[in-house]
Formats: structure tokens, C-alpha cells, sequence
């Protein structure tokens, strides 16, 4: 059975509003910390006053919201009903907050995969603070799976993701299509000699960890498409990948977008040609459950007008 909270209230109830902020944010902070101890550091408040704002609101409630695992508190069904109405009230209180203290308005939380993060969010970031120079943006950037946990957990208000990543309690947005392409350096024999699929199987390669987007994507194609894939190195950024390639250390596979600028100044070679296209969607993800606030709901907006594309053009 649900736990459900009304915040309406009638002539036959008592007008006094027993839930407070200050609980609900320790709660908020105690389901995505695992403990008081490391909610009470989120918070800046004492271990001793985030468990007793913790029990105070369960006594107003009449219902626990944790079970105790050893020294984990794990969200029970009424925790996690409570979770995202919690959420979205921190989050409304935080903007009726920024309405007169812009200055220590509560940031913009968003959370990319690598390719994402580090290619294609910050000049967006950028044109934004130039038409909200008040805002505050904190991008995370990990990889995808990471990045479906932050969004669950309420960690972020937006999530941004390669591939195929789902998640029951998410919703995912379709935003832009994206292409792998086979890499090497100038040197590389593959680059000299020429790249069919006989010698793409014999080759060894450098590629993005498990987890990550792009890795799951390259696996799909390459699989398919060669006998055997010899990984030679797993690295956690497209950064470290690039490099180790144009180091000689082996063929690698990332997004267009990682190696547009490295493939124009003649660092590295395309040896796509080789397979044939690879295309992916990159998302935009969500919590179903949670309400979003206004500067979230422009943000997504922004990024998804400026990478608007005609209809004839989706898709291809």
C-alpha cells in the first residue's frame, strides 16, 4: 500500500502544515546518500539533527520510509512514493527562493555522457548563460549508465545519453542522430595499406569502457560486421582514446563529433569506409515521476531548438 500525502486542506482538517523543508531536504539527501551521517554532509547540517529531522518527519507521517540494511538506510515503497514529491517541492521552494536572492539561486543540475558533455553541451551552456547570465549550470559528465543512476536517484534535473540506455522510472527523448567512425593515426599500416574487414579483424583496438554509450554502440557494429574484435586497451575517455591512437597503439571507433576536429587537422585518418554506416540516437532523459522546474524546462527547450532540424532532414 502507497504511501500518499495531500498537501489540500479542507475545513475538517487540521490547517496546521506539519511537514517542513528542512525535513524533506534531509530525507532527499538521506534516500540518495544511504545514510544520515552522509546526508547530514550534504546538507551542512550535524549527523544528530538530520536524524532528528528524519524521525520527525516518519512520527508526522505515521509510516517509515527506510529499511535498515547493516548501516544502509535502502528506500522502502513509502520512500520511494515520497521521493519525487519531495523532489519537486525542494525544487519549487529553490525557485521561489531565486525570485529574490538570484545570486544564490540553486544551479541548473545537468549530467551528459562523454561525447555529449564534452562536445556538444558546452557551447550550448554557453549561448544560455548569454540569455540567463543569472543562471547557474552544473554539468556532470560520465557515462551513460552513470548518468541514467543521477537522473533516478534525483541527483540531476536532466541527463543527456548516447545509445539505447533506458530505465523504467525515465523517460527517454530522442534529440539528435550521431555516427561512429574507425580511426587510426597517418601512420597506421591500416591507413597506408587500406582497410577491408579482414584486416579490421586482425587489427587491435582501443576502445571506450563498458558502460559507456559509444562502447555499447561500437560493440553492436563491430560484432556484426567482423569475425573478432581484439581489444587491446579500455579507456574512460574519448580524450585518452584519441591520443592512444594517435600514438599508434591500435584503431579506435568514437563518435563523429569526438574526432571532427583531430580527422580535419590530419591527426588522425577515417578508415569508416571500410563498414558500412553506423548511426545512433543521442537523448535527452528525465524522471517520469518529477515536476521540472522552469529553468530545466527552458534549458531542454534551448538545446532542443538550436538542434532543431527541417523534417526532410531527420533522420537521415
Amino acid at each position: 500500500m502507497k504511501l500518499i500525502i495531500s498537501l489540500v486542506m479542507n475545513e475538517k482538517t487540521d490547517q496546521r502544515l506539519k511537514l517542513t523543508l528542512r525535513q524533506l531536504e534531509v530525507f532527499a539527501a538521506t534516500a540518495r546518500a544511504g545514510s544520515t551521517r552522509a546526508a547530514a554532509e550534504r546538507v551542512a547540517r550535524s549527523q544528530s539533527a538530520a536524524s532528528t529531522a528524519l524521525a520527525e518527519l516518519e512520527a508526522t507521517l505515521g509510516a517509515q520510509l527506510f529499511d535498515r540494511v547493516g548501516r544502509r538506510l535502502v528506500l522502502n515503497e513509502n520512500g520511494r512514493a515520497l521521493l519525487p514529491r519531495a523532489a519537486s517541492l525542494l525544487e519549487q521552494a529553490a525557485e521561489l527562493q531565486a525570485l529574490f536572492d538570484s545570486e544564490h539561486a540553486a544551479p541548473l543540475r545537468v549530467a551528459a555522457s562523454f561525447t555529449i558533455g564534452e562536445y556538444l553541451l558546452p557551447p550550448l551552456i554557453s549561448q544560455w548563460k548569454q540569455m540567463h547570465p543569472l543562471s547557474q549550470v552544473r554539468l556532470d559528465i560520465a557515462n551513460t549508465r552513470e548518468v541514467l543512476d543521477a537522473v533516478a536517484a534525483f541527483d540531476v534535473d536532466v541527463g543527456f545519453i548516447e545509445g539505447t540506455g533506458s530505465h523504467p522510472e525515465l523517460r527517454v527523448r530522442r534529440w539528435l542522430s550521431d555516427e561512429l567512425v574507425i580511426f587510426a593515426a597517418p601512420g597506421h599500416p591500416l591507413a597506408t595499406r587500406g582497410a577491408g574487414t579482414r584486416r579490421l579483424a586482425d587489427a587491435r583496438w582501443v576502445l571506450r569502457e563498458q558502460g559507456s554509450g559509444t562502447r555499447e554502440a561500437s560493440d553492436r557494429w563491430l560484432t556484426a560486421q567482423l569475425d573478432r574484435v581484439d581489444i587491446g586497451l579500455e579507456l574512460g575517455s574519448n580524450e585518452a582514446v584519441k591520443r592512444a591512437v594517435a600514438s599508434g597503439l591500435g584503431v579506435g571507433c568514437l563518435s563523429r563529433h569526438a574526432v571532427a576536429e583531430a580527422l580535419a587537422q590530419g591527426t588522425l585518418v577515417d578508415l569508416s569506409a571500410a563498414l558500412p554506416p553506423m548511426r545512433r540516437a543521442l537523448s535527452i532523459v528525465v524522471h517520469r515521476a518529477k515536476r521540472l522546474g522552469s529553468a530545466a524546462q527552458d534549458f531542454m527547450r534551448h538545446c532542443l531548438e538550436s538542434h532543431a532540424q527541417p523534417r526532410s532532414a531527420r533522420g537521415a
